[in-house]
């Protein structure tokens, strides 16, 4: 059977529907009866269990009583990606999870949701609830404008220093730009957060440059007082099986990336049936958009059991809600094709009590959603590399004096608020080390 891929599968409104905002935001009056449902908990482990440790009841306590700009003042002081984390942070594993709520059989509070309520308010004041220091005459250069990078700039300018963010894409924002599912941040909001961020003022951001390409670390170091590198992980695992290089064989994080480049949507390809193997976010993901753009069948395959899935309850309820069907403990064995493109793959099934066998499933498309790996070439040498990352210490340091690190490209936590924190904290001692030998 010939493979069956193509374009404008549903008509304009249904992808209209189909990619609009996931998860609409609340009105002022539910904001508020939601907020003062908050225990206002000594020691709250919400705040615990935030990795930017933002002050949670502190901001829905001002929800609470109308103080939406210190409510937006109180998450952006820990969080300045406060929008886009309340749109795509797993709260159902961090702070909603944490909830003193749950432990008297109640639903959490919606803190996802309140937070969202809070900083969408600040952004459209259109300005920011801080000032500037007084220039310190310091120069530092960012390498990449994903999550990591923007926070750790926006601290950094906070505190007085000029910062150039450099990115190799042709659009800054990273994560949030190229590699959400677009229902997730949609109406460009990644843009739009990146444009409320910058008015601090002292950064500039400059598009289409690439570490290893147009500068090095030599280079930059040449040129300015410190570098933070923020730059991900670029690399995309292989299956290393027979067949993996058949047309309609693609890795799920270009198909999310086309996605979020297009406007309408009507011009994506998507096949009739998608398989998609791995066992994330970025594979419900795609699995799921696949569906939205109008395949028939959509199956996700994980190699382990359920409970070893990366992705949240939450968020593998939400595929099987859009209509993708989920297949554990079954390895990608071999691909099957005719003329050049995919038609078939074929999975090895192990059970719980180790009894294997085989099985096939028609595709049409596969999408390869297996992990990401960071590509140590741009360094060219020039950093310790540790178990496929960039060595840091405790608070961003690299094996280089004077560069620091954080995100994906060291830790890998695959966590948009955790890249926030690497950035913001690794801010903070660059600005200290920076004061400290110069006296200033």
């Amino acid at each position: 059977m010939a493979p069956d891929i193509a374009a404008n599968r549903l008509s304009p409104d249904v992808l209209a529907r189909n990619f609009a905002d996931a998860h609409p935001p609340q009105g002022d009056r539910q904001a508020v009866i939601e907020a003062e449902r908050c225990y206002a908990c000594y020691d709250a482990p919400c705040i615990e269990a935030c990795p930017t440790g933002i002050d949670i009841p502190g901001f829905i306590r001002k929800i609470a009583t109308g103080n939406l700009a210190g409510s937006a003042r109180t998450i952006l002081e820990s969080n300045i990606l406060g929008g886009s984390c309340a749109r795509v942070c797993p709260t159902e594993i961090l702070c909603e999870q944490a909830c003193v709520r749950n432990t008297l059989d109640q639903k959490p509070l919606s803190i996802g949701a309140l937070q969202r309520h809070a900083t969408d308010w600040q952004m459209r004041q259109g300005r920011q609830p801080f000032v500037r220091a007084a220039a310190t005459g310091r120069r530092i250069a960012v390498v990449g404008a994903g999550p990591a990078g923007l926070a750790c700039a926006h601290r950094l300018a906070l505190h007085g220093n000029d910062v150039t963010v450099f990115d190799a894409r042709p659009r800054a924002g990273g994560l949030n730009e190229y590699g959400i599912a677009a229902y997730k941040l949609p109406d460009d909001f990644a843009q739009r957060e990146i444009d409320f961020l910058i008015a601090i003022g002292g950064i500039t951001i400059e598009t289409g440059r690439a570490l290893g390409r147009d500068f090095t670390l030599a280079s930059l170091g040449a040129a300015y007082d410190a570098i933070f590198l923020g730059i991900g992980l670029a690399g995309v695992r292989a299956l290393g099986i027979a067949g993996e290089q058949l047309g309609g064989v693609l890795n799920a994080v270009d198909f999310i990336e086309t996605l979020r480049a297009s406007s309408g949507k009507d011009d994506v390809p998507v096949g009739r049936r998608v398989v998609v193997i791995g066992g994330g976010n970025t594979a419900v993901d795609a699995a799921v958009q696949a569906r939205r753009l109008g395949a028939e069948e959509v199956t996700l395959v994980y190699r382990r059991g359920v409970a070893q899935m990366s992705a949240t309850d939450v968020e593998r309820e939400w595929a099987q809600t859009n209509g993708v069907s989920i297949r554990c403990r079954a390895a990608p064995a071999r691909f099957h094709g005719v003329d050049g493109a995919v038609t078939a793959i074929t999975f090895v099934q192990d059970t719980p009590d180790h009894d294997r066998g085989e099985f096939t499933l028609a595709a049409d498309m596969v999408l390869k959603a297996v992990g990401q790996l960071f590509p140590p070439d741009p360094l060219d040498g020039a950093l310790a590399v540790e178990d496929g990352r960039i060595r840091v210490d405790a608070h961003g340091r690299t094996s280089r004096a004077g560069v620091y690190a954080g995100g994906d490209c060291t830790k890998g936590e695959d966590l948009t608020v955790a890249a926030v924190r690497d950035g913001r904290d690794a801010a903070e001692t660059i600005h200290a080390d920076l004061a400290s030998a110069t006296g200033i």
